[in-house]
């Protein structure tokens, strides 16, 4: 009878090997194979580590996830032990491990997880915006028409985005950032985190557009505030009484009509009552 193996993502160090957590180093002793997106970093880590890989090393990078994919998938129905580990962070999150985490789910082989660092988290910390609630948006698109377009559909997203950019696109991202979100939008470059040449960079993305002009080296993480609430639109007392009677019509109970057209307007339910009976002195037999 065979036994299924089990598929492993674990979390490693963006760049300080300080950063690796114990279970790291007994997941790359006790694989069977490990699925590096960079086997020579792999090797490098291990050793930084003094950590013994004695399972089989494969490549497996955007170039041959696809292609790779199934043949990891075969040897987890086996019986093995796959560990995924990318260049740096959590497999899956903009690296490879999403089409292998999906291809075990299919087959009913178990998923671990190993947590560590990850960049989306350590920009966000390092980046006094609000991280109560974010959106991860990965790379922006490479093309700079898709990418204005992609960032004008972000605007009005009122979550901190964190993005990943390329050093060598930097300079016309921020400047497509500040275009599209306003200059005066607060963000943070964040560089070579946990790296020794670490930075972090705050202020409006206008600011920060003028000073990566002449261009920045190393990885990068964007952290962008979020769109500032909009002031209500203000509305007539008669727009609001119409759409008390329209609820009534509908069948909603006055007093639920008064509290729903209250509650979508942001306003008191009296300042909705007031409406009604000014519409009433105005049009005898109103609702």
């Amino acid at each position: 009878m065979t036994t299924t193996g089990r598929l492993v993502l674990a979390g490693v160090p963006l760049g300080n090997p300080g950063d690796a957590s114990a279970r790291l180093v007994a997941a790359l002793g006790s694989a069977d194979i490990v699925a590096a997106e960079d086997t020579r970093r792999l090797r490098r880590l291990a050793s930084d580590l003094n950590a013994e890989v004695p399972g089989r090393v494969v490549s497996y990078f955007d170039g041959n996830e696809e292609r790779r994919t199934p043949e990891l998938a075969e040897a987890l129905r086996d019986g093995a032990t796959v560990l995924v580990v990318t260049d740096g962070g959590m497999p899956s999150v903009s690296d490879p491990g999403y089409r292998l985490v999906v291809a075990a789910i299919a087959a009913g082989v178990p998923v671990q997880v190993v947590p560590g660092p990850s960049a989306v988290t350590t920009a966000l910390a390092a980046s006094g915006l609000p991280v109560d609630r974010f959106c991860f948006e990965g790379f922006p698109p490479r093309k700079p028409a898709e990418r204005r377009s992609y960032y004008r559909s972000l605007a009005s997203e009122p979550r901190t985005l964190v993005l990943f950019e390329a050093p060598h696109r930097i300079a016309s991202s921020l400047a497509d950032l500040a275009e599209a979100f306003g200059p005066d939008r607060p963000a943070a470059v964040c560089r070579e985190l946990t790296k020794t040449y670490e930075e972090v960079r705050r202020g409006p993305l206008g600011e920060l557009a003028g000073w990566a002009a002449d261009g920045l080296r190393g990885e990068i993480t964007l952290v962008v505030g979020g769109a500032p609430p909009r002031a209500p639109e203000p509305v007539s007392d008669g727009d609001l009484a119409a759409e008390v009677a329209a609820a009534i019509a509908a069948g909603t109970p006055r007093k639920e009509a008064l509290s729903e057209v209250a509650t979508a307007h942001g306003l008191p339910k009296r300042a909705v009552y007031d409406a009604v009976l000014a519409a009433k002195r105005d049009a005898p037999g109103f609702p």
